[in-house]
């Protein structure tokens, strides 16, 4: 079993559960078979939804819980009453052992407070952070933080840098990945209090390649690897990343169907568009894992296709395989002695 990916995954969060969950679990255990999937959720629906498909019944299970967590509802008030929800459930199998990751695209909130809750952080970690690949021009760029923790101190983002070179090392095979603040300048004297107090700390941090700050501009150029913020600066930059990629594709599509002439042109162009649009689609590569914990935890965004939630699934699979949570804890023990 040691040498098989298991992930619970929560059949019941996000905005097109179950159908995309359970759509989204049977296509990675088509294209991967070195995965065991269960699926955690309100079992006769599950169980309804999975009928439709064909599927290896030694990869994907059907796990009970009663329960779903709203969106809406405040999440330490429903981590702690709904015991049985697909969440709680699922984060549980993730602290026992009996599985290697929780995937949901349920609340945000009862995700991170499950998180750090139930699975718990590694000893020496202050704040678990939530780190999605976004796609640039030179490949991607892990952002970090975007949603975990808005109020956080230049500790934080010191050991989020950490955290961020460790993943697309081990995850990406990027060597000497290269680390940069947000900032609304180059120049060091630049940004607020919290930029200001971390900017020195990152610059002094040898186990990093800090290469000073980067402004929103340069994101997309894919001029660092590994970008550091909190998570009020870190979700800005990602919802406007996506809802300007989504307006330009849809502009795009609408000028060339716009006349005959620009029809014929789609026709010639569509391959190479169509490898384009897709090295910038957000959803290939997954969704963010919640850094620093006692096991695997990732959230994908709550209107996930079974696209994402299958990339999501796979993703689970190289960081079990890179032993990403050890090297995270041996780098951020090491300081602690």
């Amino acid at each position: 079993m040691s040498d098989i990916t298991r992930v619970a995954l929560d059949a019941m969060g996000g905005d097109n559960a179950p159908y995309a969950m359970v759509q989204g679990a049977v296509d990675a255990a088509g294209r991967r078979k070195d995965i065991k999937i269960f699926l955690v959720g309100q079992e006769e629906v599950v169980r309804s939804e999975l009928e439709k498909y064909s599927y290896s019944k030694e990869q994907i299970e059907v796990v009970n819980a009663t329960e779903v967590i709203e969106t809406a509802e405040p999440p330490v008030m429903a981590i702690r009453r709904k015991k049985d929800s697909s969440i709680v459930v699922g984060m549980n199998m993730v602290k026992q052992g009996k599985a290697d990751a929780f995937v949901s695209a349920g609340s945000s909130g009862a995700v991170l407070v499950g998180g750090q809750g139930i699975v718990g952080r590694i000893k020496g970690v202050e704040r678990p952070p939530l780190a999605p690949l976004m796609p640039t021009k030179k490949g991607v760029s892990l952002l970090i933080d975007c949603g975990a923790n808005v109020d956080a101190r230049s500790s934080h983002l010191v050991q989020f840098a950490k955290m961020g070179s460790i993943y697309m090392k081990n995850a990406l095979g990027i060597e000497k990945p290269r680390v940069a603040i947000v900032n609304i300048g180059a120049e060091e004297e630049k940004g607020n209090a919290l930029v200001k107090e971390t900017f020195p700390l990152l610059k002094e941090c040898e186990d990093i390649n800090f290469i000073g700050s980067i402004e929103a501009r340069e994101i997309p150029h894919g001029e660092a690897d590994v970008i550091v913020c909190e998570a009020f600066v870190g979700n800005v930059i990602l919802k406007l990343f996506e809802g300007v990629g989504s307006v330009l594709i849809g502009e795009i599509k609408k000028g060339l169907m716009s006349t005959l002439r620009s029809k014929i042109g789609a026709l010639l162009i569509k391959p190479a568009l169509k490898e384009t649009v897709k090295a910038f689609d957000a959803s290939e590569y997954g969704g963010a894992p919640l850094l620093g914990l006692n096991g695997l935890v990732v959230k994908t965004h709550g209107s996930s296709t079974a696209k994402e939630v299958s990339n999501s699934i796979i993703q689970c699979v190289t960081f079990k395989e890179q032993n990403i949570n050890e090297k995270i804890r041996e780098a951020i023990q090491e300081k602690v002695k």
